[in-house]
């Protein structure tokens, strides 16, 4: 078949395409097909390597930025990991190959990777069995929603509603919404966790469960989780642990053993796999042996003469949530990186998340306001209101610090905080660099008192300024070729 290194017919370049495939296809409706030859630019290798090269440097990125984002636990993705996963035993592994054929072990050091991850992290937060499946956090919310909802449905449990405080991550009452259940919110106190009262109030023999982050996304613990754990077990209820603050008790504390049912691990916050556009996600899911039947399909098991494979035969199971096994690659990441850490070096990292939270919060305090005034955890969250008096809000210093080369903390979230600004160093940035965002937040609240008009030309440094951020999302255009 001749192969063409001309512009074909259509306008496009064939690079080694065969000619039959450049052609118009056949079987296609004449009302799909072109009326003219596709327009596409021309440029050299060398130009295209500088325009992206120039879109990278106006980039903000981990690997170039401080990430201070309160609640997302942006740390730093070790490049080891992604040497791993470029192993050709894993990288050339294609998810159909069969676990064994012929006495050839195909696949048998992936499958003992997702093995150990699921021992290692049962260990980790005290769970009995765990998931790989779940694709992202969100998605290993509704695996484990989805999973109490087989719970109780299977003991004829009549439950409408689920328990979620009103400083939860907008995923939890989302989930529990998406999986049918009524929500229930519960106040938080002076001290910024759930109201007990408020929460007794609201435990009825129709509460499925209630979702939790503990340390909370005030960065707080909640000392009455035993208490918490205890009221809604006596309806039947099911403890669901958000793991995204996870961070923060690593190798301290394990959900587990303080009456969670089951939880969902972002690795992405917890164990420095990729995070956002940084690459896809995975979310593992952890039970204890009462939720243990509903695990979805296929499970990692070790058969009795060492080998490992998939097993389906699980009656009860809510099936399948993913295709295949999870994001293999990301799982692979987290493996690598508790392996390097170790038991020590996973609990050094939550002892320096939270001593890196608290020395900015102890470094700040005397310039804005707190939240809640006490030792924190992984995180610790601000108020802007003095700053607002002055006409500054927490949306300008967050443009500020773009114009210092600072990605802006999380800002209004907690929705329980006015004016909110959500700090979160997490462990893997030094003492240098926290200073140097410290300093440039007191020079914020400086700047907020002599020059505050000043704040709402910022960012000056970036190809767009500032855009009327309301209007945009009044009057969403997506298309980038609008007029």
């Amino acid at each position: 078949m001749k192969l063409i290194f001309e512009k074909s017919v259509e306008g496009r370049q064939g690079f080694g395409i065969p000619q039959s495939d450049v052609g118009p296809q056949e079987g296609i409706p004449e009302k799909y097909k072109r009326e003219k030859p596709a327009c596409f630019p021309e440029a050299s290798e060398l130009d295209i390597v500088r325009h992206f090269t120039d879109l990278a440097h106006k980039n903000f990125s981990i690997d170039t930025h401080f990430y201070p984002l309160g609640s997302c636990t942006m740390k730093y993705n070790p490049k080891f990991a992604d040497v791993v996963t470029q192993i050709p035993g894993f990288a050339n592994l294609h998810p159909l190959l069969p676990q064994l054929t012929k006495g050839e072990t195909l696949s048998q050091g992936a499958i003992e990777v997702l093995y150990e991850t699921e021992q290692w992290l049962c260990e980790m937060t005290g769970m009995d069995h765990f998931t790989m499946q779940p694709l992202a956090g969100a998605h290993g919310e509704l695996t484990g929603v989805m999973m109490m909802a087989a719970y109780h449905k299977a003991k004829g449990n009549q439950k409408t509603h689920i328990i979620v405080p009103d400083s939860s991550h907008g995923t939890n009452p989302a989930t529990a919404a998406i999986a049918g259940y009524n929500i229930v919110a519960v106040p938080s106190d002076e001290n910024g966790v759930m109201n007990m009262e408020e929460l007794a109030k609201r435990i009825t023999d129709e509460t499925a469960g209630l979702m939790l982050t503990c340390p909370n996304t005030h960065g707080i613990f909640n000392s009455n989780i035993d208490k918490i754990a205890k009221m809604i077990h006596a309806v039947d209820g099911i403890m669901y642990y958000d793991g995204a603050n996870l961070n923060a008790i690593l190798g301290r504390c394990r959900p587990g053993d303080i009456g969670f049912d089951v939880i969902h691990i972002n690795v992405h916050k917890t164990f420095a796999t990729p995070h956002g556009g940084g690459g896809p996600g995975a979310g593992p899911v952890g039970v204890t042996k009462k939720l243990e039947p509903y695990l979805p399909i296929s499970r990692v098991v070790k058969h009795e003469n060492g080998q490992f494979g998939l097993d389906y035969d699980y009656p009860h199971s809510i099936g399948y949530v993913a295709p295949f096994y999870g994001n293999f690659g990301i799982i692979l990441r987290a493996y690598a990186y508790m392996l390097m850490l170790g038991q020590e070096g996973l609990k050094q990292t939550s002892n320096h998340a939270v001593l890196n939270a608290n020395y900015i919060k102890e470094r700040l305090k005397e310039h804005y306001a707190l939240a809640y005034d006490h030792i924190c955890m992984h995180e610790s969250v601000f108020s802007a209101s003095l700053q607002a008096q002055r006409g500054v809000h927490a949306i300008d210093i967050a443009k500020f610090l773009i114009d210092k080369n600072i990605h802006p903390p999380t800002i209004y979230f907690p929705l329980t905080v006015k004016e909110a600004i959500m700090i979160e160093p997490t462990e893997t940035e030094s003492k240098e660099t926290l200073d140097e965002f410290i300093e440039t937040m007191i020079e914020a609240d400086s700047l907020s008192k002599t020059d505050p008009d000043s704040f709402h030309n910022c960012p000056q440094s970036t190809p767009i300024n500032r855009p009327d951020e309301v209007k945009a999302a009044k009057e969403m255009n997506t298309n980038y070729f609008a007029s």
